[in-house]
Formats: structure tokens, sequence, C-alpha cells
């Protein structure tokens, strides 16, 4: 199995970090992609290093590399999922405006009818950013904010970072035990 994952500049890098990570676990060959922004936050949120990260990745390119193999149709992959997806980015898919790899390869993904997944983060939500994700919900992008879930009861900003990372891996069809199931909340 083939993921591209990209992370922009939005606050929640840790969700993409975590993401490759669990990638790696199920031996998925992933190509990253980070933005500039997405470096810098990850340096304010976390204690990674992006070149840290990209050496985590089978494939790591640069956002201005236009040239690289996601940025083409012909490049088969399974999904492609953006963590954290800030506003900017989502609006730059949502219209069309392919100017680096990640809007690019999202971009491919949509148009090849290819799983894209946006873990769109902001609070609160203007019109602008609604009208943005529905137009893409309507094109088939998974639109899924990294919203807490509670019911199996979480005892650490890591068990919420994990309930998440395990529903994207849900939606991407990659097995795994990262989640407690409903049922199993309760017993």
């Amino acid at each position: 199995m083939r993921i591209i994952l990209a992370i922009t500049g939005a606050s929640g890098v840790i969700y993409g970090i975590r993401l490759l990570e669990q990638l790696n676990k199920a031996t998925v060959e992933t190509h990253l992609v980070m933005s500039e922004a997405a470096r810098k936050t990850m340096l304010l949120e976390t204690a990674v290093s992006p070149e840290e990260l990209a050496g985590q990745a089978n494939f790591s390119y640069g956002n201005d590399d236009l040239a690289a193999p996601p940025a083409s149709g012909s490049f088969l992959h399974h999904g492609m999922v953006v963590a954290p997806c800030s506003m900017k980015t989502l609006s730059a898919i949502a219209h069309g405006n392919a100017n680096n790899l990640i809007t690019r390869a999202a971009d491919v993904t949509i148009k090849e009818r290819r799983k894209l997944i946006l873990l769109v983060r902001e609070t609160p939500l203007s019109p602008i950013h609604l009208e943005n994700m529905l137009e893409l919900a309507r094109l088939g992008v998974v639109i899924m904010p990294p919203v807490p879930a509670f019911y199996h009861r979480p005892q650490t900003i890591e068990d919420l970072v994990t309930q998440m990372i395990g529903r994207v891996m849900d939606h991407l069809g990659i097995d795994h035990n990262l989640v407690k199931r409903w049922p199993e909340s309760f017993k």
C-alpha cells in the first residue's frame, strides 16, 4: 500500500507525525510533503524536527517540487491525507489552485478519484471555510476535523491523537488496533 501524507502549517502537526508513525508500523509506503509553515509549526509544537520526520518517511519531497511523483496522475497510490490541513490549503484545493506539491497532489488525487482525507484545523469556522469544505465533500473528499471523542475515556492528549489517527486509518482501509470500538468502550 502507498499513501501520500501532507502536513501543513495549521496547529496540530502531531496528527501528521503520529499518522506517519502508524503507517510505518503497518508497513505502508509513505510519501511525505511538508509545507514551509508546517516546518515552522513543527518546531513550535513538538520536539521533532522536520528533517527527522522526513527521514522517517520512505520518500520525502519539497513542497515546491512540482516534478515529484505525487504531482502526476500516473503515480499510483491508495490515498492522500493532509494532517493537519490549514484553511489556506483547504481553499487552494477547493478552488483548483495547484501551485505547490501539496495542492497539486490533492488535485490529482481528486481527478483520479482516489481517497483524499483532510484533517481541517480551525475554529470557529467561517462561512468561507464551510463553503470550501462543502465544495470538496461534494467531490467525495473526506472532511475529517480532528474532533476528539470521549467514549473511550482518554487519559492523555496522546489518547486523543491516537483515536483520531485510528479513524483516519479506518478510512484508508488499514488494519490497526489503535481505537476501542463503540461496544468495546462499555466493557
